[in-house]
């Protein structure tokens, strides 16, 4: 059979498309009344009916048993010539009513699935929202009892003071709050008043006043610390330095933050990659003379420009060509070098930053603090 002539199986992926769109089911959830649909049928032109009769019966025949079992409505119309007779043949599909399409589709208990949670929601103001996302809603279907059952527990339970893992709905814990938190987020914004909902915040647990999991930061001094060689704690209670601090040294590798010779007035900070933001809670740290020393690699420096955004007077130790250099028998290759713009150092550590990156010593070169002997720290902590 000509594969130009329409089937009634092309007619039901051409509407399978508007129902994987989601625009016939919103319509339907909506509320909207249905418009009939019509829908082009091309068939055989007067001369292929004289020419392919066999097939044009053939193809004339799955219309009208398509006709005959429904959904479809089919209209005909007159095709005919001066050498053969007038012949009615379909010339377009029709779907009449919501009920039709599901029929067509065999998509009645999806339809059917959605009504129910469209009754589950009612009361809420999450009703629009499955109206909206009909497809999503229904994706979602398995799992839409416990997200209504969370929305529901935060909006009429929370207290103040509380974490993510003191909602107490049944079948739900903490992994699966993080597992649906999108889907989470777009129905808590939907349902909570506009006061409780921290607009602009990406942050999930801060967002909707929920206490986020706090960070630590991990310190030594040169002459222990109340007793303790070194210390982590809660970087929102470290209000103040050590007594006598004058200076900071922000490390990022553990053995080399561990054995790094601390010197008086002086505290080390493990910074551990990129910890810059909990760094960014110790606002006493602008007030001292603040040292930054990673690994010499694209990172090492985009962790330093990230920093200087928030001190901007902090300087770098060890990251510099000499000290690259130096060591060139102790080079390893970066895994995944970064390349982003860097507008917070200085011209020598740009144009450092621009080798690495072009490779200009060799491909993704990276230096690792740990790879610098211990005589080249000594000395520049003696330059400091």
């Amino acid at each position: 059979m000509p594969g130009g002539w329409t089937r009634p199986a092309d007619v039901r992926t051409s509407v399978k498309k508007k129902w994987e769109a989601g625009t016939l089911l919103a319509r339907f959830a909506g509320g909207q009344d249905w418009t009939p649909l019509g829908l082009p049928i091309r068939g055989p032109s007067a001369r292929e009916i004289g020419d392919q009769l066999a097939e044009v019966r053939q193809w004339a025949a799955e219309w009208t048993a398509a006709a005959a079992s429904g959904p479809l409505r089919v209209e005909y119309k007159q095709v005919g010539g001066r050498h053969f007779g007038a012949n009615s043949i379909p010339a377009r599909a029709w779907l009449d009513s919501y009920n039709d399409a599901w029929a067509l589709l065999r998509v009645g208990v999806e339809v059917r699935r959605l009504t129910g949670l469209i009754e589950a929601a009612r009361g809420t103001r999450l009703v629009s929202w499955l109206t909206d996302h009909p497809m999503r809603a229904l994706r979602l279907a398995d799992d839409w009892d416990r997200l209504l059952a969370i929305v529901r527990w935060i909006e009429l339970r929370q207290a103040p003071s509380m974490y993510l893992r003191q909602v107490d709905v049944p079948g739900v814990d903490t992994k699966f709050i993080e597992r649906h938190k999108g889907v989470l987020a777009e129905l808590l914004d939907a349902q909570l008043d506009a006061s409780r909902v921290a607009v602009g915040v990406a942050d999930f647990a801060e967002r909707y006043g929920f206490l986020r999991r706090p960070g630590y930061v991990r310190f030594r001094v040169a002459d222990r610390f109340r007793g303790f060689s070194e210390l982590s704690v809660r970087a929102d209670e470290f209000t103040a330095p050590p007594e006598g601090i004058t200076r900071a040294y922000v490390l990022e590798n553990e053995i080399t933050y561990l054995s790094f010779p601390v010197p008086s007035e002086a505290i080390a900070i493990l910074g551990g990659g990129y910890a810059v933001p909990v760094l960014e809670q110790l606002g006493w740290l602008l007030g001292l003379e603040v040292v930054y020393w990673g690994d010499i690699d694209t990172h090492g420096f985009a962790i330093l420009n990230r920093l200087r955004h928030h001190l901007p007077r902090a300087r770098s130790m060890l990251m510099d060509r000499v000290t690259l250099l130096g060591h060139r028998d102790r080079w390893v290759i970066e895994p995944s070098p970064t390349a982003v713009t860097l507008d917070q150092l200085d011209p020598a550590e740009s144009a450092l930053y621009a080798d690495l990156i072009w490779g200009s010593y060799a491909p993704f070169v990276r230096l690792e603090q740990e790879r610098i002997s211990f005589s080249a720290i000594e000395k520049a902590l003696a330059e400091q």
